[in-house]
């Protein structure tokens, strides 16, 4: 179900747009702001705090603008009634050559909403399955997603007892 499907960023409709330009203008406001707030402790000239602050404002502002259109996008593939319970970062399998850029976010999330799991990798929707087809199992520190029998997914979140939590949250839906 939606498997390997991606997600369109782009933000074609009116809302995600005013969304994604929101997020942009609080990221790019909050980064000049530091930048500025630094740069005056430490008494450097004028025009070093306009450079740095107009720098700052573009990557903050393009950063928090590509993480809402990312969110936006997540968000269109719910079902009516469908929310978000929980996100949860997921360990690569691998460790990467070259770590991503922080505006990436991080690559693989298993995202949990009363309806079921989504597995992501970035903006590309790896898996999607409904709590009626899962068995959600700990393994130690890992978690185990079985759909119709077959094994969906083994990994490693991030945050320590997310597992339980996500354990917790399956079995409230009707997970196996």
């Amino acid at each position: 179900m939606g498997e390997g499907r991606e997600v369109d960023e782009g933000g074609r409709d009116g809302r995600r747009r005013r969304r994604g330009m929101a997020a942009g203008s609080v990221a790019a406001l909050v980064g000049v702001a530091g930048v500025v707030t630094l740069g005056v402790k430490a008494g450097l000239p004028w025009w070093v705090l306009v450079a740095a602050a107009a720098v700052t404002a573009g990557f903050a502002g393009w950063s928090g603008a590509r993480i809402a259109l990312r969110e936006d996008a997540r968000d269109a593939i719910l079902e009516p009634g469908e929310n978000v319970v929980g996100t949860y970062t997921v360990r690569s399998p691998y460790t990467e050559h070259t770590p991503p850029s922080a505006h990436e976010g991080p690559r693989y999330q298993l995202r949990v909403t009363s309806g079921g799991m989504q597995m992501w990798e970035r903006s590309i929707l790896l898996w999607r399955h409904p709590w009626p087809e899962l068995r959600v199992m700990t393994d130690g520190p890992r978690l185990r997603v079985h759909h119709q029998g077959q094994e969906a997914g083994t990994m490693l979140l991030e945050l320590p007892g997310a597992v339980q939590e996500v354990r917790l949250i399956a079995r409230r839906y009707g997970a196996g």
